[in-house]
């Protein structure tokens, strides 16, 4: 049987924080837990006078990363039934059905990866009638990806893998240009004011059986949308060049194996759980298990390190994948969002056992691969990204 303490702070975190002077007028709640607290941020969102991050978030401007954050706090502090009611108060109270809930709202928007992000995480929700919208608007995201980084992105793994192994079959996304100017110095025309090459220098083409391993490991806690959209996408593009063997693993405090859907990348973001406990040092084990030739292997971590897990165990399997030869790389996030909020303490743990960790803007991802699979010193990154 609760005590009155306990009775009245949970009448506090009902009434919120103008409660409080009554509270103790009544002889006062115990102090809330810094995990109540973030309870009760959570739902003074919805409940409180001022409408918090949630304000206003019905117009036709980009979603605010805040929000993400919020929807994914609720996973981790409520059950599935409370969530269900939170998240329908703040539908019905905020204007979030008018903004992702109505066909006509969802073709007006532009496309934004934080209200992509919104998407996926209030996936379940969305009506029969918004289904396809919804579906038609992460295809713009997924679209808009691909024509920024795809083409980079096959280059900078075809440089990387065959860096010195040259061709005489053209192809232009394979063109060593280093190579070229180098050797065709001695045709430049000054008149023209450029070099006039008598040969073209070329990558071999990737091989067709994959000689190289990547694992993307993506966090899927309600912070991280806009990483686990960008690493999904370039999970895809990844497992499409047949010179490697691509696996993405997606976590919370389960793991999903999602690599069968890479050919379909809107299927692969909707087999995502945005928001949600974390359990890192889980999802780590489970791609150790993928493993067959560590020396051949690159995994990304993406993740802020807030981990709900075994701390220490995290620690312990990062350092043995280290030292098996699996060259591992944790990406704090993948955003334009500016300094990324993460575990300070398991980042400077990570550090310490000499693992890059780092933040990375997406249209670096391509430059970051290329460097990762020529395992290159990645302190560049480091120093900018952090």
């Amino acid at each position: 049987m609760m005590d009155n303490k306990e009775i009245l702070k949970r009448w506090r975190l009902i009434l919120g924080a103008d409660s409080e002077k009554m509270m103790e007028q009544m002889g006062g709640a115990a102090a809330l837990s810094a995990e109540e607290m973030l309870m009760d941020s959570a739902l003074s969102q919805i409940y409180g006078n001022d409408g918090g991050v949630l304000s206003g978030s019905a117009g036709r401007g980009p979603s605010s990363p805040k929000l993400t954050k919020w929807l994914g706090d609720l996973r981790t502090l409520f059950s599935p039934m409370e969530i269900k009611v939170i998240q329908n108060d703040a539908i019905e109270r905020k204007g979030l059905k008018q903004l992702l809930f109505e066909p006509e709202m969802l073709d007006s928007i532009e496309p934004d990866i934080n209200t992509a992000s919104l998407l996926l995480m209030l996936k379940d929700q969305i009506p029969q009638k918004s289904k396809d919208n919804a579906r038609a608007y992460i295809a713009k995201i997924v679209e808009d990806i691909n024509r920024r980084l795809s083409d980079d992105i096959k280059r900078s793994v075809t440089s990387a893998l065959n860096r010195r192994n040259h061709s005489p079959i053209p192809s232009a996304a394979a063109l060593d240009c280093k190579l070229t100017i180098r050797r065709n110095l001695k045709n430049y025309d000054p008149d023209l004011n450029t070099i006039l090459p008598e040969k073209f220098y070329f990558y071999e083409r990737a091989s067709r059986s994959a000689s190289r391993t990547v694992i993307i490991d993506i966090d899927q806690s309600g912070s991280m949308g806009e990483s686990a959209i960008y690493s999904s996408v370039v999970g895809c593009i990844l497992a499409s060049m047949n010179s490697l063997k691509t696996h993405v693993v997606a976590f919370d405090t389960n793991v999903t194996d999602l690599t069968e859907h890479c050919s379909d990348p809107v299927e692969l973001l909707y087999g995502i759980q945005l928001g949600g406990g974390t359990d890192i040092e889980r999802s780590v084990a489970y791609c150790t298990e993928l493993i067959e030739e560590p020396e051949k292997t690159t995994m990304f971590l993406v993740t802020d390190l807030c981990e709900g897990g075994n701390r220490n165990g995290l620690i312990r399997r990062l350092e043995e994948l280290k030292q098996s030869g699996v060259n591992l790389v944790i990406l704090l996030a993948i955003s334009d969002s500016g300094k990324p909020m993460y575990d300070a303490a398991l980042a400077d743990k990570a550090a310490a056992l000499d693992i890059p960790c780092f933040a990375c803007p997406p249209e670096r991802l391509p430059e970051l691969l290329e460097a990762a699979l020529k395992k290159h010193s990645l302190k560049a990154f480091e120093q900018k990204n952090h």
